[in-house]
């Protein structure tokens, strides 16, 4: 199984996204879901913010060597699921690989229980540019959210 994090610049949200999703499949010592994130709008190559690579840090998540890439076609196709931060995010891969609407969701969307806070639908805050509060903010967001998913992913 392939997880295929999106966001714009794969520069801060894909990238914690990323990194603590893989941190906690290794604490479950599983090795069969490949983990990878890219934007709709990165330049490839480029290393993580520093604020993303400190927030990360705190999290005891190293992304320093992390290099940021564009979204593919090919990405799209070969992922069995796609979370994106933003509703825009998920027109962009729909309309790039329109059979990918069965596997592309919200990361705040995917797997959400009736009973949950109404949160369905909401985008994650891009930090970028903001002060590392609102990094902080962003990676409690998304580890809300990925220690919400992990169980469904694990069942997998």
């Amino acid at each position: 199984m392939t997880v295929l994090f999106v966001c714009t610049g794969n520069s801060c949200r894909s990238i914690m996204a990323e990194g603590l999703l893989k941190r906690y499949l290794k604490e479950k010592g599983r090795d069969d879901i490949n983990v990878i994130s890219a934007g709709t709008g990165a330049l490839s190559g480029y290393s993580p913010t520093a604020n993303t690579i400190e927030v990360m840090k705190k999290e005891g998540v190293d992304v320093s060597g992390h290099k940021t890439a564009l979204v593919t076609e090919k990405m799209i196709r070969q992922a069995d699921l796609i979370l994106v931060m933003e509703k825009a995010h998920k027109e962009e891969i729909i309309d790039r690989v329109p059979d990918a609407v069965g596997k592309t969701f919200l990361l705040t969307e995917f797997k959400k229980d009736p009973g949950d806070r109404p949160r369905l639908g909401e985008d994650v805050l891009d930090p970028m540019g903001r002060p590392l509060k609102d990094y902080a903010y962003t990676l409690m967001t998304i580890k809300k959210e990925i220690e919400r998913i992990t169980p469904h992913l694990l069942k997998s």
